[in-house]
């Protein structure tokens, strides 16, 4: 069991660690997709100004570089197991911020919607398997102890 548990730790972290790459391979368009869905907050603009000067870059484009960053990093973690159950915490955070904020299925009409609310529900399903990362861990276990605790 655990030989396959790796396994599919690692297929399931080549997804972010391609999404990551292609966030900062495409960093422009990522910072243009970013910025027609992210709007800095009144609070925190004057400090967003000062790191766009002091960086020459404008905050889709740091979001994008950070946003990337965090995947690919993730990603390697929890492929190799260290930190995972950490790391799977944060991407979930990320994963559903990121789908509240560009899927927004429930501002269109259902046929057009429905790419869309897929997308969304594949997003979902990425948040589950997060969350059994997190519960299985870094120590194997057997499977009658891990499901016993439900």
């Amino acid at each position: 069991m655990p030989a396959f548990v790796t396994f599919g730790r690692i297929l399931f972290a080549v997804l972010f660690i391609y999404t990551g790459a292609t966030k900062l391979f495409a960093m422009q368009a990522t910072a243009d997709f970013i910025a027609t869905k992210v709007v800095v907050p009144e609070a925190i603009a004057p400090y967003a100004k000062q790191i766009e000067t002091a960086t020459a870059m404008t905050t889709p484009q740091l979001l994008a570089i950070a946003l990337g960053g965090l995947e690919i990093i993730a990603g390697l973690m929890i492929a190799l197991n260290f930190g995972a159950r950490f790391f799977a915490l944060l991407m979930i955070v990320y994963v559903a911020v990121s789908t509240v904020l560009f899927y927004d299925f429930w501002n269109q009409v259902p046929p057009d919607n429905a790419k869309v609310l897929v997308d969304a529900l594949k997003n979902l399903s990425i948040i589950g398997a997060l969350f059994m990362i997190m519960g299985y861990g870094r120590a194997t276990r057997s499977a009658e102890t891990a499901y016993g605790d439900v």
